[in-house]
């Protein structure tokens, strides 16, 4: 292993993923995503903007059998997924505003994205340009909606985490025929407002809307120590690769 990479645990080490030792790195985030994709073995996934492949491989970890694509910009962290995938995983280097041709002729049970957060219009850019371009919002937010959806087959499943505060910009974005939205407020602790949501829309679905209760993340009201103090619901969807059923 080079001296710019890292190799760590995820899912309490069921999962082990390369990544670059400075850069962005995979956090819960993808994990969580992953945890709430009700996929089936048999049922094929696109992975919007996939990174090393953190999202993709957690969920093939849960849920065996299923046909994993993941697109990724950046050709270093392509290299990666490819790498931390193997068969497993396959890895297409593309904008998803540029998608080859042979991808855009395909359709998904499931499409995840994890899109950058950040709108840089607001915030400060990061050092490291892998972190720049994984975090900083280039691409609309609502281009990464719109891709998600076009790659659906009819009744399949989109599912986006996003910070909270874009929440009616990713509603907004849903094209005509996205139904039966969901969305799952995180926070943090108990008393503090959401921090994250994760949505899901279905292909022609006709549901009624659906706001979950927030999942607390922690327990306590504060941060108190550097020990783990995530709820157990959410450590076993961490330490232990379960469902985060909604």
């Amino acid at each position: 292993m080079t001296p710019d990479l890292t190799r760590d645990a995820f899912l309490g080490g069921r999962l082990h993923l390369y990544q670059p030792r400075l850069g962005y790195r995979a956090g819960v985030d993808p994990v969580l995503l992953a945890a709430s994709v009700p996929a089936q073995a048999g049922q094929s996934v696109l992975d919007l903007g996939c990174g090393v492949g953190a999202a993709a491989l957690c969920l093939a970890a849960r849920v065996p059998g299923l046909a994993l694509t993941g697109v990724e910009m950046q050709p270093e962290y392509a290299a990666l997924a490819r790498r931390n995938g193997g068969d497993d995983l396959e890895v297409v280097t593309a904008d998803i505003n540029a998608l080859p041709v042979e991808l855009r002729q395909r359709q998904f049970d499931h499409v995840i994205t994890n899109p950058p957060y950040f709108d840089r219009s607001a915030s400060g850019s990061a050092r490291n340009a892998g972190r720049e371009t994984a975090l900083g919002e280039t691409t609309p937010l609502a281009d990464w909606v719109k891709a998600a959806a076009k790659r659906l087959k009819p009744k399949g499943y989109a599912h986006i985490i996003h910070r909270a505060e874009r929440l009616p910009d990713i509603l907004g974005a849903l094209p005509n025929g996205m139904g039966s939205i969901e969305v799952l407020p995180l926070s943090p602790r108990v008393g503090r407002l959401a921090e994250l949501v994760i949505v899901r829309a279905r292909k022609n679905g006709r549901g009624a809307f659906k706001l979950h209760p927030p999942l607390i993340l922690h327990k306590g009201a504060r941060h108190e120590s550097d020990a783990d103090s995530y709820v157990p619901r959410v450590k076993s969807v961490l330490r232990d690769g379960a469902a985060l059923d909604f």
